[in-house]
């Protein structure tokens, strides 16, 4: 893997430093970057602009949850890895929802961080995160999806167009974009192609049909 350059943003200097010592002796030739708030984190992605940035969640100015959300805007190829002890399913799925690249716990061994950052470097848009089955379940425990829901989510398999779709069901498009938004994040998916797959994986979908197609 190239040493890429990694931003640390946590307020414990020794918790910087700790992790710092130990990617170092496994990423030769990484530049380090430290930060130990929302502000001055802010202003290193503006001005260095790194590889990855290893986030906290809890930052003395802000969230860092926060700090997330607005560099995967602000830098869409940067690798984004939430680095707490916060492990609440509702924390590994904000991560998600706010664009993070991959949640990590801090007590963690450090192979699974290093492993975090191999991922994120080649696909900074996925997500990766050791207890996402857990945080999945928890969703779908506490927001199962609506009878529409269902209904939207088994005919997307047939590959017909949204327009398709919303005159089947005698809604507007509009209104069923605003379904498929909340398929997807009760799913914890990006698209439709996921959204089925993950349904057959739940078993929500029979398994694939050889003739059916995805769009």
């Amino acid at each position: 893997m190239v040493a890429p350059s990694i931003l640390l943003v946590d307020d414990h200097a020794i918790v910087r430093e700790g992790v710092k010592r130990a990617l170092a002796t496994k990423l030769n030739g990484s530049i380090f970057l430290e930060a130990p708030s929302f502000s001055q984190a802010h202003e290193m992605i503006l001005r260095q602009r790194p590889k990855i940035a290893i986030i906290d969640i809890h930052l003395p100015d802000s969230s860092g949850l926060e700090l997330a959300s607005w560099a995967r805007i602000e830098n869409p190829e940067m690798g984004i890895i939430i680095f707490s002890m916060a492990q609440h399913p509702e924390y590994i799925l904000n991560a998600y929802d706010l664009g993070a690249s991959a949640f990590v716990d801090k007590a963690a061994p450090i192979s699974e961080l290093l492993e975090a950052i191999e991922v994120v470097t080649s696909n900074p848009l996925g997500f990766y995160c050791k207890d996402i089955g857990k945080a999945l379940s928890y969703r779908r425990e506490k927001t199962p999806l609506t009878a529409r829901e269902l209904e939207i989510l088994r005919i997307l398999p047939t590959g017909k167009k949204y327009e398709e779709i919303s005159a089947e069901l005698f809604i507007s498009e509009s209104t069923l974009k605003s379904h498929l938004q909340a398929i997807y994040r009760k799913l914890i998916v990006r698209n439709r192609v996921e959204a089925i797959n993950e349904a057959r994986r739940l078993q929500i979908l029979l398994p694939a049909d050889p003739n059916s197609r995805n769009h």
